[in-house]
């Protein structure tokens, strides 16, 4: 049995605006196992980060949490600690969970790091503040770490100020700060949205490694479905504060079940692609500040029937790990498939990965 540390459940999350409440998460669940990678996708504004600053403890002053709950299983000492991150204080997250046990890396390392602190202080301060570890073990722990993240002269570049550092260099140096206590949970959040594409490559392949060498849960925050693939092993496909598909990285890249899903992954850019446009989903993500009828889905929906405007689809077992919220996955629903260029472009993605 693979060791569970996360598991969230029915969480529903709401923030208080001027124009009224905003139902941002909408009753989600999943799990994270160790040494394990879930990536979460979904367009802008379907709930992804909020999802993870819920975990971390840090959602904005005007937001709350409705219902559900945060599992975080961990070992202290010899025994295993079963916490539900969801009644726990602020202070009580900053000191036992935030940056010690569950460490986030955010999407633009310019504001992630204080440019008024050398990289060295940035990197030591996590194992000062939660472990009392001496400024002299600190120090030697800082200088592997940066070595481990692969920046050269590392023992020189602790006495850097983060300006005097590139975008690549910047975003290392933030991932070296996440792993400075051990964390059991590394979350990125977008973390190759402000580099280029071979630096995105090197990021990505970092975490990778790190990931393996100390057996540590990842969770992706992203929209490029290109990074999901090379990354994940499971996916949770967000829309309108659902996760409305989930399953292992297999089954959601080479049989989607969810018109969204579909429509995702033909919006990729490909470069074999015959078509003379990408694909774009139509129409926009509902208004969450009103109650959702049916399936949030519908409106942009080719495939949708009568009951999607009236009913929520609960989430059908498709087979395996995979799970879909869509009443075309109901046994008495019309037989639909996925279009014919998605097919197409399925069959290359199978043959290349081959």
């Amino acid at each position: 049995m693979k060791e569970r540390v996360l598991s969230i459940r029915d969480l529903s999350i709401s923030f208080k605006t001027n124009h009224g409440v905003v139902n941002a998460i909408r009753g989600i669940r999943f799990d994270l196992f160790k040494g394990e990678t879930v990536a979460i996708v979904g367009e802008s504004g379907s709930g992804k980060s909020v999802t993870v600053k819920a975990i971390m403890g840090i959602l904005s002053s005007n937001g709350f949490i409705n219902s559900g709950k945060i599992d975080f299983t961990y070992h202290r000492d010899d025994e295993v600690v079963k916490k539900d991150l969801v009644q726990l204080s602020k202070k009580e997250m900053r000191q036992h969970i935030c940056g010690k046990r569950i460490a986030m890396v955010f999407q633009d390392p310019m504001t992630s790091l204080n440019p008024t602190m050398t990289i060295g202080e940035q990197v030591m301060e996590g194992m000062i503040h939660h472990y009392g570890t001496s400024r002299k073990e600190a120090f030697k722990k800082a200088v592997e770490l940066l070595e481990l993240v692969g920046i050269t002269d590392a023992q020189k570049r602790m006495k850097s100020y983060p300006h005097q550092l590139s975008g690549g260099m910047r975003q290392r140096i933030v991932i070296a700060i996440a792993l400075s206590c051990d964390p059991e949970i590394l979350i990125c959040d977008e973390p190759t949205t402000a580099l280029d594409v071979t630096i995105q490559a090197k990021i990505l392949q970092l975490i990778k490694d790190i990931q393996k060498k100390k057996n540590i849960s990842v969770i992706y925050i992203t929209h490029d479905l290109g990074v999901v693939a090379k990354v994940a092993d499971y996916v949770a496909v967000m829309y309108a504060g659902k996760i409305i598909e989930k399953g292992s990285v297999d089954e959601i890249f080479y049989d989607p079940r969810h018109p969204y899903t579909w429509g995702l992954l033909s919006s990729m850019p490909d470069v074999n692609t015959v078509d003379e446009e990408l694909y774009t989903i139509p129409g926009t993500p509902p208004n969450l500040l009103r109650q959702v009828p049916g399936d949030a889905f519908a409106p942009r929906n080719h495939y949708a029937m009568k009951i999607d405007y009236i009913e929520e689809p609960p989430m059908f077992n498709v087979g395996g790990k995979h799970r879909v919220s869509t009443w075309l996955a109901h046994e008495k629903a019309p037989k639909v498939s996925m279009p014919a260029s998605l097919k197409q472009r399925i069959e290359k993605m199978k043959k290349e990965a081959e």
